[in-house]
């Protein structure tokens, strides 16, 4: 007989202890980009525990596990990012990260942690399988594109003859109410873009502009101009946003630079909105300066896609936080989320959903709990089992005849 989604979850919550144990483990110890051997050493003991086929990456620190069913069928992949941050934490708490300027200021660690605990759990379960399930734990994420090596070594292709068919991966969020879980079909990340320009002038003596091409002004009404090309260009009910993060020009008071140079970010949720916006940056920037008699170079750095969830899956990972933890724990996010994901790449592949996890600390507003990335940002452990149940429900009920 299935397990019931009573069951599941409190299985999850007896082998809680063990799960907020792993947790601060990896949170003591965190490391950053894609190689994190530390990281992969705790992964790869937990799952010696477990009858579980493990491959490692070759370029980066990426494990593979496949849990195989007693009967054959599809693959259905459950994911967990291992990476921290470079910030330097300042939480106080008694597990705080050990290493100066790193820190699981994303949550990373807590989905190692829920995954290994749902790994434990579908292990318990095997006979109710009929295929396999593929542990993703990844690298990378942060900004460094670890989903995309993963694919490129074959991650979908782990089981042989059974190619993953669905995914589902969640996001811890320090300010979403604890124990909720926010899923949304459709876009539920955007894709993220970065670019830098430089504005070519000649310098001067501050004193005597006319005498030079001073690219300061002209970097200043660039910035003013992409602003008015969002607002009166993008199409509200398909959104971008364009940020200018870093400007810097000149050395000292009375010298005019040769050149100014801006960098920035642009978030876009649909393929076309994306091509046309990256387009339109380098449009408006180069008349700009061109208007003044001067030369722009121009740089697009390609980052994640848009994150889509498939309508269905996103329909059955609100009916499964529904069973495991009652209506109210099943949102709708009313909006996507202008963040980026690399499981985007994953969701290009195969259909499936990314889900986020409320951990808002206990009498805490969430509306101003300081948020992922933060070095003050606290992430609630109560609702982690909830987590590993809801991992391992999505895998059950994609793997169950």
């Amino acid at each position: 007989m299935p397990t019931s989604a009573a069951d599941l979850l409190s299985a999850a919550y007896n082998d809680a202890d063990r799960t907020i144990d792993l947790r601060r483990q990896i949170h003591r110890q965190p490391e950053i980009g894609l190689q994190l051997p530390r990281t992969q050493a705790t992964v790869l003991d937990a799952l010696a525990e477990l009858p579980v086929e493990v491959t490692t990456g070759t370029s980066t620190s990426s494990v593979v596990g496949v849990l195989r069913g007693a009967r054959p069928g599809p693959s259905y992949l459950l994911r967990a990012d291992m990476d921290a941050l470079q910030v330097h934490e300042d939480t106080g708490l008694p597990f705080a990260s050990e290493i100066p300027g790193a820190m699981h200021a994303c949550g990373h660690d807590t989905h190692v942690a829920m995954l290994l605990g749902a790994a434990r759990l579908l292990a318990e379960r095997r006979d109710e399988i009929s295929g396999q399930v593929v542990l993703m734990f990844q690298p990378g994420e942060e900004g460094l594109h670890g989903a995309r090596y993963m694919l490129e070594e074959g991650l979908l292709d782990a089981v042989p003859g059974a190619p993953v068919s669905g995914a589902f991966a969640m996001h811890i969020i320090s300010n979403l109410t604890s124990g909720s879980i926010n899923v949304r079909p459709g876009p539920m990340m955007a894709a993220a873009d970065q670019w830098r320009m430089t504005v070519r002038g000649r310098g001067g003596h501050a004193s005597m502009p006319h005498s030079a091409a001073d690219p300061v002004p002209v970097a200043a009404e660039i910035v003013l101009a992409l602003q008015a090309m969002v607002t009166r260009r993008v199409d509200v009910f398909d959104p971008a946003v364009v940020t200018v993060a870093h400007v810097a020009a000149g050395s000292r008071d009375n010298v005019i630079p040769e050149i100014a140079f801006m960098e920035g970010t642009i978030r876009t949720l649909s393929p076309e909105r994306r091509r046309d916006v990256v387009t339109a940056v380098q449009r408006v920037a180069t008349h700009v300066a061109a208007a003044h008699e001067m030369e722009l170079v121009f740089e697009h750095i390609a980052g994640y896609p848009v994150t889509v969830n498939d309508p269905g899956v996103a329909a059955q990972v609100l009916q499964n936080a529904r069973e495991l933890l009652g209506d109210p724990a099943a949102v709708v996010a009313a909006a996507p989320v202008m963040g980026a994901e690399d499981f985007s790449y994953v969701l290009e592949r195969v259909p499936g959903a990314m889900a986020f996890l409320g951990a808002c600390p206990p009498g805490v507003d969430p509306g101003t709990a300081p948020a992922n990335h933060s070095n003050l940002v606290v992430f609630d452990e109560e609702p982690l089992p909830a987590g590993v149940a809801l991992y391992a429900r999505m895998a059950l009920q994609a793997l169950t005849d």
